[in-house]
């Protein structure tokens, strides 16, 4: 007998680790996991942003863990992986969505910022979901969602390092799903277009630039968090366990065209 849809959507019970969990789409995946019933590790070094978000888990009724931790370096997404897995003993969900985005020319991005975009947005995904992913191997089942970008499939003006980020994480989250699927943990990456964080009100602000953007989406407006929310829930419950080595663009129609 097929479960009821609510039970098809809800991660009740599940152990989340959502990396970049201060502001923005993290902080809104990690609110939303917590009212789908799971509770959740949020990873950043926003001190306020991470306690507004323990309070809204809580608000919830479930519990949060707070993780500190720098994703630029090399340990930093290790420590994180091994606080949650310390503390919950098994991470059921790994959400990879911490990311940097500094924005320059081809001619002018310095070494520093090519290698820290790299760093926070490849290298950590890469490094937690090592450390997190034996628990899961050893229990037959996990999930793991990548926060990519409609930026790995479409270039975009002085997004040299960030296209390039992307454009791998999406291969390495299929190399995830090749090697960890027979395990029965769905890898998958979720790909938006422009939303409406603090850091896309930074970089999309000036109307010269967002209005050319708005232009090529058939939608013609860009996301909210909530919508990438619901899609990495989606993706996070029992509703998607087929579904593995996808990157899902959620980005208005923008790559129709």
């Amino acid at each position: 007998m097929t479960q009821a849809y609510t039970q098809r959507f809800s991660v009740e019970g599940k152990r989340a680790l959502v990396t970049g969990g201060s502001k923005g789409i993290g902080a809104v995946t990690a609110e939303v996991l917590a009212k789908a019933g799971a509770d959740v590790a949020i990873v950043g070094r926003d001190q306020e942003g991470l306690a507004k978000t323990e309070m809204a888990i809580q608000a919830a009724g479930r519990k949060c863990l707070v993780i500190e931790a720098d994703l630029a370096t090399v340990d930093g997404p290790r420590q994180a992986g091994e606080a949650a897995l310390e503390h919950y003993g098994v991470v059921d969900i790994l959400v990879n969505n911490a990311g940097v985005a500094p924005l320059d020319n081809l001619l002018e991005m310095s070494v520093e910022d090519w290698d820290l975009t790299q760093a926070v947005n490849l290298r950590a995904p890469f490094l937690v979901a090592q450390t997190v992913a034996p628990k899961m191997i050893e229990q037959e089942s996990g999930k793991i969602i990548n926060v990519s970008s409609q930026a790995s499939v479409a270039a975009l003006d002085d997004h040299a390092a960030y296209c390039a980020s992307k454009g791998g994480l999406n291969m390495l989250t299929q190399v995830m799903a090749l090697e960890w699927g027979p395990h029965n943990i769905q890898t998958n990456a979720v790909a938006p277009t422009v939303i409406l964080t603090p850091m896309a009100e930074k970089n999309w602000g000036d109307p010269t630039k967002s209005e050319p953007m708005l232009a090529k989406i058939p939608l013609g407006r860009f996301g909210q968090p909530v919508e990438v929310a619901d899609l990495i829930l989606f993706l996070a419950s029992p509703a998607s366990d087929l579904i593995c080595g996808e990157t899902i663009l959620i980005d208005g129609g923008y790559t129709a065209l």
